[in-house]
């Protein structure tokens, strides 16, 4: 059995905030077959300096599938290595996983979301929910996967224009009507 929170990724705004997008021209069944989702956007925002990001926010209940490296399949040939986790500030926090490359000014974010939860761990969070999870219907993760081809390395991430487009998508997201 599966559980339906009422909310969905196609239902995130196409303009947040001074952001505006286009989808990527990626095909509908690539979500399905990459991460088990059917619910899922790609898309490039940029803000009114030119400044462009991409977001993915996709649905799956097979959460692995969500958590283990995205990064692998959402920024291929990147080469992105863990650089530590940052709590962007609001209430509950946010915890955002990020990615550098080395040498390029590319950067990746990563948000996951469970049963109306931000996941700071979520090998953890599996383990601690697997009880539960066998006796209740099956609940979606939601991952919000933002990538940056262009970003500064000097600067913290929470004051980049991508932090702002997580957060806005984020609460997009989060104030659906359940």
């Amino acid at each position: 059995m599966k559980a339906d929170d009422g909310l969905s990724a196609t239902r995130i705004n196409p303009q947040l905030g001074n952001f505006t997008s286009i989808p990527t021209n990626r095909l509908p069944e690539w979500g399905e077959v990459t991460f088990g989702c059917t619910d899922w956007i790609e898309r490039i925002y940029t803000d009114e300096h030119g400044k462009s990001v991409r977001l993915f926010v996709g649905r799956s209940y097979d959460h692995k599938r969500l958590y283990h490296h995205p990064e692998l399949a959402l920024s291929y040939g990147r080469d992105l290595r863990g650089v530590g986790q940052i709590h962007l500030p609001g209430q509950p926090e946010i915890p955002v996983t990020l990615l550098r490359n080395d040498m390029r000014p590319t950067m990746a974010a990563l948000v996951l979301v469970y049963d109306g939860e931000f996941i700071a761990d979520p090998i953890s969070n599996q383990v601690q929910t697997s009880l539960k999870q066998l006796i209740s219907p099956r609940k979606p993760m939601t991952l919000f996967y933002l990538a940056d081809d262009n970003a500064p390395k000097d600067a913290a991430f929470d004051k980049t224009p991508a932090a702002s487009l997580l957060e806005k998508a984020i609460k997009d997201f989060m104030a659906q009507p359940h």
